[in-house]
């Protein structure tokens, strides 16, 4: 793995504690209700103490999490990360603690320390009488140890870090709307490739201290606005303006631009996006919608979110969110903020700014963005992700080819042994914003919120072996689903179930790995059987049957053909002129083999596209127990 793709690996990890922290705002928002005026002050006591309590054991939650998330969620590595940050407290607590300031650094350098330790130790073996202690339980033992050396260390150079923490701290004040704005410009930029957390990190968790009335003392900005610090939030106030109104504008601006007929589907997918920028602050979708066809685009619009922070700072701007900009943290932590009223009317002008800019560019550089071409929309299909995961999987390379999965909010996070072979349109066509590749087989796949329930779906895919056949497109056209073919008796499926395609060129090749059992004499249909038992008929046209001379087959009966094989060739001019239509089933014949069917979304496809199709099928106990009665 290279350093950018251990970065992304880290940047994922350091995301994953911060996933509690809307709790503790909800807690502190109830908490400032006014619970007495109710006669009832315990409650508001109550959730204020929670909500505290969530930020001041956030060092162990970044402990616990950037272990799990460096482990592929490996429950010893988070009890090896609790283990070392509860021996470093005690250890610094008998010190002194007040000269051990940076506590959320050291629980990502003990969840990090944790967590090599897991990669490295937890298939350790160990002599015979001391096994015992070896695999994974050498990995608690090493860090009992190890957190005891560490913490004794830290006691001499905490206060070194403490102190070069207080000079960035210092420089950013000295930089002032400056370095607010390098910030902005920066973060977007880092977007791009999954490494913002790691930016935000810094800011957000380590930056600054902030005395409590109880005398505790937390860091960060995010930490020391929900604290009641009045100096805190100047490093998230000037997001809002950009996750509210001004991405949500380029969504709008998707959706006038595109082309009458694919209008209606970009707008139920990019007003979809829209919302959940405006109420959440999840952008990514939005983002890598243009980031590939514009990339200086991007730029600008990274040069505007900077800007955007420089504003919010020279207007004296303080607010903050739990999870990230949107309208559900601006309204539940207003409370907390000080002339947040005036990111309002900021992000309006920030809004009609994007809007202009982005219909003029698109107009202006004829802009391939989404609905100027076709699209698929995650979103048409969310509620089949079980069904469609074996086809991203498919597109992936196939599980051999995944070392590693993991997500975030937006996106998978994958380690493969080849990113040559992943059929980026493949994923487009299934949904995808984007890909971008890290190098050293990582690569990052934009999914948007749907992709912890693809990721979870692929894992299971990876974990048990299914009888699975998956089909290739036998010709280059559109796919369309089998109940639009214009002829009943492939339209109601007493033939079998499939799909099928309308042609744009004369050819057609073999959709999977079978043998060739039958070649019907004018050669408009085709007879193939996979190796698991499927019956395949591929049938050029309807009402072909007739049309002697126009089909040409390139294979022979008891042929083995392959994925993308030529089989026939056909005369696609004249079938138009004398067939009823030009639409091709590919139907299995046996369907009953079947257990569960997958389709691609319904769009154009090229000829030997993976995957359009995809099946499981019943093995052979589930046969058995099928003629048997039984029920499965």
């Amino acid at each position: 793995m290279n350093w950018l793709g251990s970065l992304q690996q880290l940047g994922r990890a350091v995301m994953l504690p911060t996933m509690v922290l809307p709790a503790a705002a909800i807690l502190l928002s109830i908490g400032s209700l006014p619970w007495a005026v109710w006669g009832i002050p315990s409650v508001g006591d109550a959730a204020n103490v929670a909500g505290q309590a969530i930020f001041s054991f956030i060092p162990y939650m970044f402990a616990i999490g950037v272990a799990l998330g460096l482990t592929n969620q490996a429950g010893q590595a988070g009890l090896a990360a609790f283990t070392g940050m509860v021996i470093y407290d005690q250890v610094s607590s008998h010190a002194g603690r007040s000269l051990i300031e940076p506590t959320t650094l050291i629980g990502i350098m003990i969840g990090v320390i944790a967590g090599l330790a897991y990669n490295r130790f937890s298939s350790i073996k160990l002599p015979e009488a001391l096994q015992f202690f070896g695999g994974s339980r050498f990995v608690l033992l090493f860090m009992g140890l190890f957190s005891a050396l560490f913490s004794y260390i830290m006691i001499a150079l905490a206060p070194y870090l403490q102190a070069g923490l207080n000079e960035i701290t210092l420089l950013l004040g000295r930089m002032g709307g400056v370095g607010l704005f390098l910030y902005g410009f920066i973060h977007r930029i880092l977007v791009a490739f999954g490494l913002h957390h790691l930016l935000n990190n810094i800011v957000w968790f380590q930056v600054g201290t902030y005395t409590t009335s109880t005398g505790n003392v937390v860091e960060g900005d995010l930490p020391r606005f929900f604290a009641g610090d009045p100096t805190a939030g100047s490093y998230m106030a000037g997001l809002y303006p950009i996750m509210m109104f001004a991405l949500p504008a380029i969504a709008i601006a998707f959706v006038h631009e595109a082309r009458e007929d694919l209008k209606p589907k970009v707008k139920k997918t990019f007003l979809i996006a829209a919302l959940v920028s405006f109420l959440t602050g999840v952008t990514e979708q939005i983002e890598f919608s243009f980031l590939f066809v514009a990339p200086y685009l991007f730029i600008v619009h990274a040069l505007l979110s900077g800007l955007s922070m420089w504003i919010a700072y020279a207007l004296d701007i303080h607010h903050g969110f739990s999870f990230s900009a949107g309208a559900i943290d601006f309204v539940l932590n207003y409370h907390l903020s000080r002339h947040a009223w005036m990111l309002i009317p900021i992000g309006l002008v920030y809004g009609i700014t994007y809007y202009i800019l982005f219909r003029w560019a698109i107009r202006r550089y004829q802009l391939a963005t989404p609905g100027r071409e076709e699209i698929s929309a995650l979103n048409d299909w969310a509620g089949n992700i079980p069904y469609q995961a074996p086809l991203i999987l498919q597109a992936l390379g196939g599980k051999e080819n995944i070392v590693r999965v993991e997500a975030c909010i937006t996106r998978l996070r994958l380690t493969v042994h080849n990113d040559r072979i992943i059929d980026s349109n493949a994923l487009k066509a299934l949904g995808s914003a984007g890909m971008i590749k890290l190098g050293g087989g990582n690569v990052q796949v934009v999914f948007g919120t749907y992709s912890e329930l693809i990721r979870e779906e692929i894992r299971k895919l990876m974990d048990k072996d299914l009888p699975q056949v998956l089909f290739c497109a036998p010709l280059q056209g559109r796919m369309i689903p089998l109940d639009e073919v214009p002829d009943k008796i492939f339209a109601t499926k007493l033939v079998g179930e499939g799909v099928a395609f309308i042609p744009e060129k004369g050819e057609l090749v073999s959709p999977v790995h079978a043998t060739v059992v039958h070649i019907y004499p004018t050669m408009h249909a085709i007879g193939l059987r996979t190796r698991e038992g499927l019956d395949i008929l591929l049938h050029i046209g309807i009402d072909t049957s007739e049309l002697d001379g126009y089909f040409t087959a390139v294979v022979n009966v008891d042929d083995v053909v392959e994925p993308g094989q030529l089989l026939i060739k056909f005369d696609l001019a004249n079938i138009r002129k004398l067939a009823t239509s030009t639409v091709t089933p590919m139907v299995i014949t046996n369907p009953k083999r079947v257990k569960s069917w997958s389709f691609a979304p319904f769009k154009s496809v090229k000829k030997g596209q993976a995957s359009v199709m995809s099946v499981v099928i019943f093995d052979e106990i589930d046969i058995e127990d099928r003629n048997a009665g039984g029920v499965k």
